[in-house]
């Protein structure tokens, strides 16, 4: 691995999270571009299986330089709105063009509205990334009925916590697994994912 890359995995607090995203602003598109990053177009099309309305409005939780948003609007999903923590990466995403609505956030910050049927969190619980708490917390914020779609690259994979952090909401019936598939991430590393869609019951 070159770049930042290779610092993206490992653990750090929230600030430390920042300001790598900051710095990693810049080159955050070429580098995993050439990697073949392939989540957001997988989570896009996976949340597009279970939508009823594609101009219900999207709230893409971590949405980074808006790469997640850019293949949010390619599946056809009108009214989107980004969060992140990085103020930087938020420039990124204000120049695609596709969000209706873009705001930062500070790590632990509850959402500032709770009224989206539909939630994705792509690439952004994992290893060196948001915590499993940041899935709760948007469960909690969905409306009955809502989706989450989102993923666990196999480094997430490898910490039993995150998977167990859905089995606490499916395991009571407080929401129902619509989606899970395997697939790649980026192929350039040899990394794949996991793609869920969850419904709250």
């Amino acid at each position: 691995m070159t770049g930042f890359l290779d610092k993206a995995y490992q653990a750090r607090d929230a600030g430390s999270t920042r300001s790598l995203y900051d710095s990693w602003a810049a080159s955050y598109e070429a580098e995993i571009g050439e990697n073949g990053y392939a989540t957001p177009q997988r989570c896009a099309d996976a949340l597009k299986s279970y939508a009823d309305d594609l101009s219900a409005p999207v709230l893409d939780f971590g949405c980074g330089t808006g790469l997640s948003g850019l293949a949010l609007k390619l599946a056809g999903f009108e009214t989107i709105d980004g969060l992140d923590l990085s103020a930087e990466m938020l420039e990124g995403a204000r120049t695609k063009g596709v969000y209706r609505h873009l705001e930062q956030i500070e790590a632990g910050d509850d959402l500032p509205r709770k009224d989206y049927p539909l939630c994705t969190a792509i690439g952004v619980i994992g290893a060196g990334a948001a915590p499993i708490s940041v899935l709760h917390m948007l469960m909690r914020a969905l409306p009955r009925d809502g989706k989450l779609v989102f993923s666990f690259n196999d480094h997430a994979l490898e910490d039993p916590s995150n998977e167990a952090g859905i089995a606490e909401w499916t395991d009571c019936g407080a929401a129902r697994l619509l989606f899970k598939e395997h697939g790649p991430h980026l192929p350039g590393i040899g990394l794949n994912a996991n793609v869920y869609v969850l419904e709250k019951a």
